[in-house]
């Protein structure tokens, strides 16, 4: 059995988008949450090794801002209806992990999908620049997803994946992603399509992730973005 496609996170996956995600959020609490900026700025937006341990630590973006950045319920639900418009405004750059091209192109006779809570324009125009859109054959971001819908609820990936297909007829898909939600989300697919689906989950682990601490444990970790050839090749 060979796989029919392979789904992608976007940022911390196939991009570096850590100092872009930052400015956004600090642009965002400066809105709804004044009292958490300047000297009162949370700890996990003060450096990158900082946010890295609060992206990862936190269950999911809500657990994210609440938990570690410190905003209230109805702060985070008003933050979050904000993220799709600011990641549009911010121009910081954001640029693909070393490699990640190279294994897109290697394994170009497979169709690509995104599933991401990053907007879908930002990732259409980085694929551009890069020169691999043509090799992704649909994009689900935040902006297509309800808030109650977003990952690891299935329902970005089984849109992506009856995009690329088709069908939802026993699909055999990978989901490469950097965060517990991911793999998580790629469990949720596999039981929300059924029997005769399988969906591989994959570990980002390059982008400084500790799939050794989640509970939910993915079926390989790449340690690399070279891994990732390695990985993929054991079912193509």
């Amino acid at each position: 059995m060979k796989l029919d496609a392979i789904l992608w996170d976007y940022d911390g996956t196939l991009v570096n988008s850590v100092p872009k995600n930052i400015d956004i959020t600090k642009n965002i609490l400066s809105i709804v949450a004044p009292h958490l900026t300047g000297d009162s700025l949370p700890k996990y937006l003060r450096d990158e090794e900082a946010y890295h341990e609060a992206n990862h630590g936190a269950k999911n973006w809500q657990e994210l801002y609440v938990d570690y950045y410190g905003l209230t319920h109805d702060e985070m639900i008003l933050a979050g209806s904000m993220w799709a418009e600011h990641q549009e405004k911010n121009e910081t750059e954001v640029t693909l992990f070393k490699g990640i091209k190279n294994i897109v192109e290697a394994f170009s006779a497979l169709p690509h999908g995104i599933c991401s809570q990053n907007s879908q324009n930002n990732i259409r125009r980085m694929l551009i620049n890069n020169g691999i859109d043509a090799q992704f054959k649909a994009i689900v971001g935040y902006d297509d997803v309800s808030n109650g819908k977003q990952k690891p609820h299935q329902f970005g990936g089984i849109k992506c994946i009856e995009s690329i297909l088709g069908h939802l007829d026993n699909p055999f898909v990978m989901y490469i992603g950097d965060h517990e939600a991911d793999t998580k989300f790629a469990r949720n697919i596999q039981e929300a399509i059924g029997d005769g689906a399988r969906v591989i989950s994959v570990a980002a682990a390059y982008s400084r992730s500790e799939p050794k601490l989640w509970d939910t444990k993915p079926d390989h970790v790449a340690y690399s973005v070279e891994d990732l050839q390695g990985i993929i090749s054991q079912y193509t």
